[in-house]
């Protein structure tokens, strides 16, 4: 790709700036069965736990012995950068509202390069999983994105082994749009990439209710 930026069309907000006042003013998102929000202290039992589960850790860019230290310097900079500046992820913390206990993650990554664009991820724990909840969470989190900061396009690039994860983005409304064939060097081996987006004209309405 190279260097040079993008006209931006004139139906489609610049890139975001660091401190945007509509990501600033972020708290929570709430569901019937979940609370998204900043990472806490309590949470970094639970987030050491599944990041050491080798069943979630497969597909993930981390490693088995990622460790409560880890985790510790991960919430130490949990705010840095704000979220919404360009170019870098944010991490989200999905919470159990039963229990109170962390449940998954989303992260959320404002492209510098292209306006209005973002690109999502989720990270569920084993425990949690088979139970709606990521696509409840992932729900939530693209009404806020949609209406909030009227998008042109949501992306997200998965394992081409990640069935479920695959079937959660198709779920979701999500197209897969290419097929990167062994175009990521990972964990000691070539992957496979797929592309999956969803363009706001794409976006039921009604979701936003």
């Amino acid at each position: 790709m190279g260097a040079e930026q993008p006209n931006i069309l004139p139906n489609i907000r610049p890139p975001f700036a660091s401190g945007d006042n509509r990501a600033m003013g972020f708290t929570a998102l709430e569901t019937s069965r979940l609370l998204i929000r900043r990472f806490a202290e309590d949470d970094l039992d639970d987030l050491v736990e599944y990041r050491r589960d080798p069943t979630v850790a497969l597909y993930q860019d981390w490693d088995l012995e990622w460790s409560l230290v880890d985790a510790q310097g991960y919430l130490e900079h949990s705010d840095e950068p704000e979220l919404g500046t360009p170019g870098e992820w944010t991490q989200l913390a999905v919470v159990d509202r039963t229990s109170g206990r962390l449940c998954g993650d989303i992260g959320i990554h404002f492209i510098e390069a292209q306006p209005s664009t973002v690109e999502v991820g989720v990270t569920m724990s084993s425990e949690f999983q088979g139970l709606g909840l990521a696509a409840e969470a992932m729900r939530s989190v693209l009404v806020w994105l949609f209406s909030e900061f009227d998008l042109h396009r949501v992306f997200a690039h998965v394992d081409a082994r990640n069935v479920p994860a695959r079937a959660l983005l198709t779920s979701l409304g999500f197209r897969q749009e290419a097929e990167l064939q062994e175009a990521d060097w990972f964990k000691g081996e070539w992957s496979t990439l797929c592309v999956y987006a969803i363009l706001a004209e794409e976006w039921p309405q009604e979701a936003n209710d």
